[in-house]
């Protein structure tokens, strides 16, 4: 039987929850508010009214060519997390249903990758991308998104595989299915809310990256948080504008997120519950 809730109970909880989410979204609606209002007004401190102007917003598409990084940030996310599920799937399939007695020690050192610090690996990144002309280009930059990121897909993708039925597999082997007919005809459309949460995180990690698309961008395959940094200059920092920059930089990732919540909350728990 289900444990009754009080009434009370569950309007304590709803309360801690809006206090929690407005916490959480305060930020970004601060960053909104500070948008709509002029440098002198950005500066003279803390206030939660804005003036209403969108000088800022002008100046951010116009001055400085906002199309062009938001268009590259588009293809650096998109073409790294394609290209991520292009290596993960069949990487997490031979690591769910054909294991190895160091299968489980790979998973942990691909996980341990991401809890060194990129600035450890900076220099040796530097050289490899200037050797190989790679510097400011969207070919290196989508290569190293997808490798930054691989170990969080190939660790999802095996999480979801692992929850489907081997007999399933077995039996499409069974019925003459080789190995590629197998994965993309059975395995993959099974695990489809998997793949789906595993993609949309993907491209939220991409899109979000600052510290090596600062690092290895100048002006050609600058994305949205090299085109936020740039408004840090010696010059001063113009806070009012870097909020109208970051306001346009974080609504497509906000629109995607809410029209998709559903998918992405359905492929998280994917599993969770038996």
């Amino acid at each position: 039987m289900a444990r009754s809730v009080s009434t009370g109970a569950k309007i304590g909880w709803s309360i801690a929850a809006w206090v929690v989410a407005l916490l959480i979204f305060f930020p970004i609606l601060y960053a909104i508010i500070t948008s709509l209002k002029t440098e002198q007004e950005a500066i003279a401190g803390f206030s939660l009214i804005p003036s209403g102007t969108f000088e800022n917003y002008i100046t951010v598409q116009t001055q400085r060519d906002y199309f062009k990084p938001f268009m590259n940030s588009v293809i650096l996310s998109v073409g790294s997390t394609i290209l991520a599920l292009i290596i993960a799937i069949p990487s997490a399939w031979a690591m769910a249903f054909a294991p190895t007695k160091r299968t489980k020690d790979i998973l942990m050192w691909m996980l341990s990758t991401k809890m060194m610090p990129s600035v450890a690996v900076l220099l040796p990144i530097f050289i490899i991308f200037r050797t190989f002309g790679l510097l400011d280009s969207r070919i290196g930059l989508t290569i190293m998104l997808t490798l930054i990121n691989l170990p969080i897909v190939v660790w999802m993708l095996y999480t979801y595989f692992r929850e489907i039925p081997g007999e399933i597999l077995e039996a499409a082997r069974m019925d003459g299915a080789s190995l590629w007919k197998e994965i993309v005809y059975v395995l993959t459309p099974m695990a489809i809310p998997g793949i789906a949460s595993t993609l949309l995180l993907n491209i939220i990690l991409a899109w979000n990256e600052a510290f090596w698309t600062i690092q290895l961008t100048t002006t050609n395959a600058a994305p949205l948080t090299a085109f936020i940094a740039s408004f840090s200059s010696p010059q001063g920092l113009f806070w009012a504008k870097l909020s109208a920059a970051s306001t346009m930089a974080i609504a497509p990732i906000l629109i995607l997120g809410w029209f998709s919540q559903k998918q992405l909350v359905r492929g998280l728990t994917f599993g969770a519950v038996k």
